[in-house]
């Protein structure tokens, strides 16, 4: 019974910090109101904010073209994300694993680098003698955008669809309005 108990305390505090995370004010919606469209520069590059902004809140949201994307800055570098985690809603921790900057879903507790968007577990080999738990790659999960840092701006590339990933699901599941999408 306490067991039930405290987990259902567990999902409660991650419902709550998902909430805070997605309705603070660090959102931006790059959507210009005439146009309907991100605002793009000239070489195609899609502007976010202030990168000194972006340094102070250590994370952004943004959304594309209709496609929500999370930018953090980690240790002085940036780095973009799909908003959402490749099982569904994304709210996340940051973590530091087998030296490589992570988030982990604190709903589902995936590990994602947020260098390659690969999806990281613990296993083990049951054919090594002493067998002992390692990291190792899913494979790349999360789609991931460049970040480009000019003059004091931070600017994302537009995504390469012709690639899909398992996050792609959801961004575009969530792309028009649908269930926990950003508000506008």
């Amino acid at each position: 019974m306490l067991d039930l108990i405290i987990l259902s305390l567990h999902f409660f505090i991650c419902f709550l910090i998902s909430i805070a995370i997605w309705c603070g004010p660090k959102d931006v919606d790059l959507h210009s109101s005439s146009t309907g469209r991100a605002e793009i520069e000239p070489d195609g590059l899609i502007f976010i904010g202030k990168e000194e902004d972006i340094r102070k809140s250590q994370r952004t949201t943004a959304k594309i073209n209709g496609r929500e994307i999370v930018v953090f800055c980690h240790k002085g570098k940036f780095y973009a994300l799909d908003s959402r985690c490749y099982r569904k809603i994304f709210a996340c921790v940051m973590s530091n694993i087998d030296g490589q900057a992570c988030i982990v879903c604190p709903w589902h507790k995936f590990k994602i680098t947020l260098e390659t968007g690969e999806g990281l577990y613990e296993g083990i080999n049951p054919l090594e003698q002493s067998p002992r738990p390692k990291w190792q790659s899913k494979g790349v999960k999360q789609r991931i955008h460049k970040v480009t840092i000019d003059n004091g701006n931070a600017y994302v590339s537009p995504p390469d669809l012709s690639v899909s990933f398992d996050s792609d699901y959801f961004a575009d599941k969530y792309k028009n309005g649908g269930e926990f999408a950003m508000e506008k």
